[in-house]
């Protein structure tokens, strides 16, 4: 099966393509990235006036399947992730049962394979049933599939554990996602501050995430192992990382689409399809993660996709779960608070989205990348199309999005996962 792609805008961070390239593709991989190439193909797909980057990796996404069917499944979610443009997402532990054994981590790949839409690398757990009590088997999880471990929605309270932990996963060559949440200051509903006290809800205080963001660049600095923060969302714990980094620590980290384009303000406007955790933060935080994407403190950019029933959310404020979906809104939120205003270009974009995922999961090899006899995991996307995102337009099976009824710049056309064409909008 030969698919050709012609007249494209080729953005590649690692070979730095810029400009206007055929891409020819067999058998999954890339056998040509050319200025003309006028062999015949099986399919040919004209992408003129469409940007073509690598394949977008989101490495922190929840699926919800195993035990929360009703939310999301691993096929409604990987619909969801195809229609963003991602061709390989990173599945978080808290399911009902946890991947804490072979068994439901096995599961999992197989029912991603059986979907066979995109590249579905799920987590482990950290502790059995992320309880906090009781380590997994990292060695036994790692050769059945596990890309990394996590308790995400839950921190490793115990510090003695987080380090046996983090030292554990480096060993076999992988890494512990950290939730960062101190939950002795973490209750509360929205950020602490203004509009916690105008709703008049209990406030979550910063500090939660940036005491245990503190934590793990200490073991991560004083044992040399890797560590690495999820979905950092404050300016305190971007100066943290930044200066960490500085002094040579094995720390990474990743941000989320929300905590560029909003402020807590959103609350005020989409109720609880605003509230995640961390919670959206005050402007100044907003900016500081811009900053750290331009200067490189903040390594990726991850969905943290969320589902959540309708019902679920259809509550008040300080009841409802947190979390919001992200596959479909990602890059478009991407264009518009960050290429668009000039704080990065497209080349550092797909820095962000495609090569560093890559390089963080040890993928890079395969993926992350357009060039010759890589997988052809490739996004075609149109950065000028305008359009109003309304409920009935979302894939996922959930609806819980602060974006709904805003007007969004950048649209997926076309996904191919291996060299096939997954999604087609």
């Amino acid at each position: 099966m030969k698919l050709l792609l012609k007249n494209g805008h080729v953005i590649d961070y690692k070979n730095k393509l810029d400009d206007k390239y055929d891409i020819l593709i067999e058998d999954g991989k890339i056998a040509k990235v050319e200025k003309n190439i006028s062999e015949t193909a099986d399919k040919e797909i004209d992408c003129t006036n469409l940007n073509i980057i690598p394949g977008m990796i989101d490495i922190h996404c929840h699926l919800r399947e195993p035990g929360g069917e009703h939310k999301e499944t691993i096929e409604t979610g990987s619909k969801s992730a195809v229609a963003g443009g991602f061709t390989t997402i990173c599945s978080m532990p808290n399911t009902k049962p946890t991947p804490d054994n072979v068994e439901t981590l096995t599961y999992i790949i197989n029912e991603a394979k059986r979907v066979n839409l995109c590249n579905v690398l799920p987590y482990a757990s950290v502790s059995k049933g992320e309880k906090g009590e009781e380590l997994v088997n990292f060695e036994e999880l790692k050769k059945a599939g596990a890309i990394a471990f996590s308790d995400d929605g839950m921190p490793v309270v115990n510090s003695r554990m987080m380090r046996q932990a983090m030292i554990e996963a480096d060993k076999l060559g992988t890494y512990v996602a950290s939730h960062c949440e101190e939950k002795s200051v973490s209750a509360g509903a929205i950020n602490a501050g203004s509009v916690a006290d105008q709703l008049g809800v209990q406030g979550v205080l910063p500090e939660a995430e940036e005491i245990m963001a503190a934590r793990e660049i200490v073991i991560s600095e004083t044992n040399g192992v890797r560590g690495h923060i999820c979905h950092i969302s404050t300016k305190t714990s971007k100066d943290m990382i930044r200066d960490a980094k500085k002094r040579g620590v094995k720390i990474t980290c990743e941000t989320c689409p929300h905590y560029f384009t909003f402020t807590v303000d959103e609350v005020l406007k989409s109720g609880t399809n605003a509230k995640m955790n961390p919670p959206l933060r005050e402007e100044k935080d907003r900016q500081a993660i811009i900053e750290g994407l331009k200067e490189g403190t903040i390594d990726c950019i991850i969905t943290d996709h969320a589902p959540h029933a309708e019902s679920e959310k259809n509550v008040e404020l300080s009841k409802a779960p947190n979390g919001i979906i992200g596959f479909e809104t990602a890059l478009p939120a991407e264009i518009m608070n960050l290429v668009e205003p000039g704080h990065i270009d497209y080349l550092n974009l797909v820095r962000l989205t495609s090569y560093t995922p890559s390089k963080l999961l040890h993928i890079d090899n395969e993926r992350g990348s357009i060039e010759t006899g890589k997988m052809a995991d490739i996004t075609i996307f149109d950065p000028n199309e305008e359009y109003v995102y309304t409920k009935e337009m979302i894939v996922s099976k959930s609806k819980n999005s602060p974006f709904i009824g805003k007007t969004l710049k950048g649209k997926v056309k076309y996904t191919i996962v291996n060299g096939k064409v997954v999604y087609e909008g």
